[in-house]
């Protein structure tokens, strides 16, 4: 290659950097404590991440969260007891699709942000930087509360063990204020199989477990305090849906009206279960004057 030749290629060299320079991303500051009170983790495409602030978090009122109250007075006195200071669990919301699992955690946000609470939503796939997260927070006067929602891992997935040494198994003691929240639907988080049954054994009239569902329960057992949200009978169903009739329309109809339940019940059906995002997204949908013959 000539001098020529060199020259060329080395301002082509050029040209590729400023170009790379110019794609990637900025090189983000230290959070802004003070100016949100949600954020994200977003892993950057050349390693490592970055807090995200969310600009308009998506906070439910627990009076909208029907049908679970003994769920939210226990996860309101955990997370109550975390702002004073005091000993308080990570938490596992676990159960039916659609029964306020992760509407109750964000929840959480809504009623307590003003005395210092703060949310850290994090994907299951990047559970794997909760170190460095943590690390970003350590000290801070706020609390903070590591939010995860869909929790759950495959069979070869080996990211849990981050979550697992984060929650309970590792060195270092974790920080007074950090709390981890989880929504999942599955109980261990991970799938079980009916072959680990046939795995289990019997010792002086003992059974004992499998390997393959002791890894399972180690980890769903460092979340302190479970949650379970079961499915919506009729009645609660019918409840919720009249909750949201009346905050959609106030003077409009509800389930004592025979047609609007029958429409209820029905939209349940076609959705395969009853629950409270099933009797929302039926009040938002329904207009009575619109039913072919609803009045005629």
């Amino acid at each position: 290659m000539d001098r020529e030749d060199d020259s060329a290629y080395g301002e082509l060299l050029g040209r590729i950097a400023d170009a790379l320079e110019r794609l990637a991303p900025p090189v983000a500051g230290p959070p802004d404590w003070t100016a949100h009170i949600a954020w994200r983790w977003r892993r950057r495409p050349g390693g490592g991440g970055v807090l995200a602030p969310v600009t308009r978090p998506q906070l439910p009122r627990a009076a909208d969260l029907l049908a679970v109250d003994a769920q939210k007075l226990a996860l309101l006195r955990n997370t109550t007891r975390f702002l004073r200071g005091e000993s308080a669990n990570n938490a596992l919301l676990w159960g039916a699709r659609g029964t306020g699992k992760s509407s109750l955690i964000k929840a959480m946000l809504h009623e307590l942000h003003a005395d210092g609470l703060r949310m850290i939503e994090v994907e299951a796939r990047e559970l794997v930087d909760l170190p460095a997260i943590v690390e970003l927070v350590v000290g801070r006067p706020e609390r903070f509360i590591v939010y995860c929602d869909d929790l759950s891992f495959e069979a070869d997935d080996a990211s849990y063990k981050a979550l697992k040494a984060a929650l309970d198994g590792s060195l270092a003691a974790a920080p007074d204020n950090v709390l981890i929240y989880a929504s999942s639907n599955r109980r261990h988080l991970l799938p079980e199989f009916m072959a680990e049954n046939h795995e289990a054994t019997v010792v002086d009239g003992e059974l004992h477990a499998s390997d393959a569902t002791e890894e399972k329960v180690s980890l769903s057992e460092r979340f302190g305090l479970w949650l379970s949200f079961r499915p919506f009978d009729q009645d609660q169903y019918l409840a919720v849906v009249d909750h949201w009739l009346r905050a959609f329309a106030p003077n409009g109809p509800d389930t004592s009206d025979e047609p609007t339940r029958i429409a209820a019940l029905r939209w349940a059906r076609q959705r395969g279960g009853r629950s409270g995002r099933v009797a929302q997204q039926f009040a938002r949908d329904w207009r009575p004057e619109e039913e072919p013959g609803r009045f005629g």
